[in-house]
C-alpha cells in the first residue's frame, strides 16, 4: 500500500492526544514521517510502526481494544510492547484523551457482549471452555513442567519456572499449614499440579474441582502417573454444587472468573465447606480499589479477547463480599506482584521459543499476535502495579 508523505486527519487526532505526553518517550514511524511525542531523555521508550493506515482509525474509534485488535490483525508493531503499555498506564489523563466520545459505539458493543457472558453455571462452563479448552498441547508449550497457569515466586532471581512454581506450591501448603490427614479442597484445579504437590507431599486426601474437560481429563492422568489416585479426586462439578465439609480450601487464581455478582456466592459456598475451624487460601488477581467500580461495568482487550466473563476484583471488594456473606476473615495478606511481571516474561520467552511449534498444532498468525499482546499486556499491567496478585489467609470463625 502506497503511504501518504503526511499524517491524514485521523492520524492528527491521535498525535494531538500524545502530546500530553511529558515524561516518557513514545514515537511513531508511518512511511514517510515520524512523529515524537514526549521527552527522549526520559526513562521509557518506545517505537510504533503503522503497517496499515485503518490503525489510527481503530485507535481513534475503538480506544484501548481498537489498538488492541488492530494488533492482532497486523496494521501495527512496537520495538518494545511491554514498555508501550507501561507508558500508557503511567498516563492515564492520556488514556482518556484517546477513549473520548468518538469510542462510545464499541465501548457499548463491548458491554453487551460482556453482559451477555455473565457467569451463571452455564455461562461459566463456556466461557472457561473458550480459553482453558484451547487444548492442552499448547499450553504445554509455555508452561513449565508443573503445569502451573498462576504466580510463580522466584525466592531466587536465577530460579528456573519450574522452581518458581514448586515454591509457590510450597508457600501455599506452608500457609495453609497443611498436615497428613487433612481434608483440603481446592475450587479450581488447573492440570492438578496443587492438588499432586499437596498428596504427594503433604500427605492430604484432596478433592479439587474444575468445570473445563480438558484440564479434568490431563489432570486426572497426572494423578494417575503420581499414583495418587487413592488421595486425589478430580471432579468436573461448578464450585456451587459442591457438597461436604473439609479441613482446608484453596483456590489459586480461580475467583477472576467468578463474576462481581457472584464474589458474595463464592464466599458464602467457601465458608459451607470448610469445617467451623477451617482455614482458606484465596490467590487472586486484584485491580487497585480506585478503579474497581469502573473496571466491573466495562469490557476491555482481556475481557473481550482472553477471559470472556471475567472481572478482577479488588482487595475491598473481596473483603466486602466475605464479611457480608461468610463468617470467613482476613488475617494475613501478601502481595507478589513483581514475581508475576517475572512469570509473565517467562511464559512470554517459553511461547516464542516453541512458535513453530505453536503453528503446527494450527494456530493462526492473529491468534498468535493475540497471545503476544495478551502476555506483554499483562507483564506491564503487573510492573505498574495496575494491578496486582495477592495472597490472603482466611479462618472461618468457629462458632462461639
Amino acid at each position: 500500500m502506497k503511504r501518504a508523505g503526511k499524517p491524514s486527519w485521523l492520524a492528527r487526532q491521535l498525535f494531538h492526544c500524545l502530546e500530553a505526553l511529558r515524561d516518557d518517550c513514545v514515537r511513531i514511524v508511518d512511511g514517510c514521517f515520524t512523529q515524537t511525542f514526549g521527552n527522549p531523555q526520559g526513562p521509557l521508550h518506545a517505537t510504533i510502526v503503522v503497517h496499515n493506515a485503518r490503525f489510527y482509525r481503530r485507535v481513534i474509534f475503538g480506544g484501548g481494544l481498537g489498538a488492541a485488535e488492530a494488533w492482532m490483525d497486523g496494521d501495527w508493531t512496537c520495538d518494545d510492547l511491554t514498555t508501550l503499555v507501561r507508558i500508557l498506564i503511567r498516563q492515564r489523563e492520556l488514556l482518556g484523551r484517546v477513549d473520548s466520545l468518538r469510542t462510545w459505539p464499541l465501548r457499548a458493543l463491548a458491554k453487551v457482549s460482556h453482559w451477555l457472558r455473565r457467569n451463571s453455571r452455564a455461562g461459566a462452563k463456556r466461557n472457561i471452555r473458550d480459553h482453558y479448552d484451547l487444548g492442552n498441547d499448547f499450553f504445554e508449550l509455555f508452561l513449565d513442567e508443573t503445569l502451573s497457569y498462576s504466580c510463580a515466586v522466584f525466592e531466587n532471581p536465577d530460579a528456573t519456572l519450574a522452581e518458581a512454581s514448586r515454591a509457590k506450591l510450597e508457600r501455599v501448603c506452608r500457609k495453609l499449614d497443611l498436615r497428613p490427614g487433612d481434608d483440603l479442597v481446592e475450587i479450581g484445579t488447573g492440570w492438578g499440579g496443587l492438588a499432586i504437590h499437596a498428596a504427594g507431599n503433604y500427605g492430604c486426601e484432596v478433592t479439587t474441582t474444575t468445570i473445563s474437560g480438558e484440564q479434568h481429563s490431563l489432570a486426572t492422568e497426572r494423578v494417575r502417573k503420581a499414583r495418587l489416585t487413592d488421595s486425589v479426586r478430580v471432579l468436573t462439578e461448578d464450585y456451587r454444587d459442591m457438597s461436604g465439609q473439609f479441613d482446608k480450601l484453596v483456590s489459586i487464581e480461580m475467583i477472576e472468573a467468578v463474576g462481581h455478582q457472584f464474589f458474595g456466592t463464592f464466599f458464602r459456598q467457601c465458608s459451607r465447606l470448610l469445617k467451623p475451624d477451617g482455614l482458606m487460601l484465596l490467590q487472586a488477581i486484584v485491580i487497585k480499589d480506585q478503579f474497581f467500580a469502573a473496571h466491573r461495568h466495562s469490557a476491555d482487550f482481556i475481557r473481550q479477547h482472553i477471559f470472556p466473563g471475567g472481572c478482577l476484583p479488588s482487595v475491598t471488594a473481596l473483603c466486602e463480599a466475605m464479611t457480608a456473606d461468610s463468617d470467613l476473615r482476613l488475617v494475613h495478606m501478601e502481595e507478589m506482584s513483581d514475581h508475576y511481571a517475572e512469570t509473565l516474561r517467562r511464559w512470554r520467552r517459553q511461547f516464542w521459543s516453541r512458535i513453530e511449534a505453536v503453528r503446527q498444532l494450527g494456530y493462526s498468525e492473529r491468534f498468535i499476535r493475540k497471545w503476544d499482546y495478551y502476555l506483554h499486556y499483562c507483564e506491564a499491567a503487573f510492573e505498574e502495579r495496575q494491578v496486582n496478585v495477592v495472597q490472603m489467609l482466611l479462618p472461618a470463625t468457629p462458632p462461639s
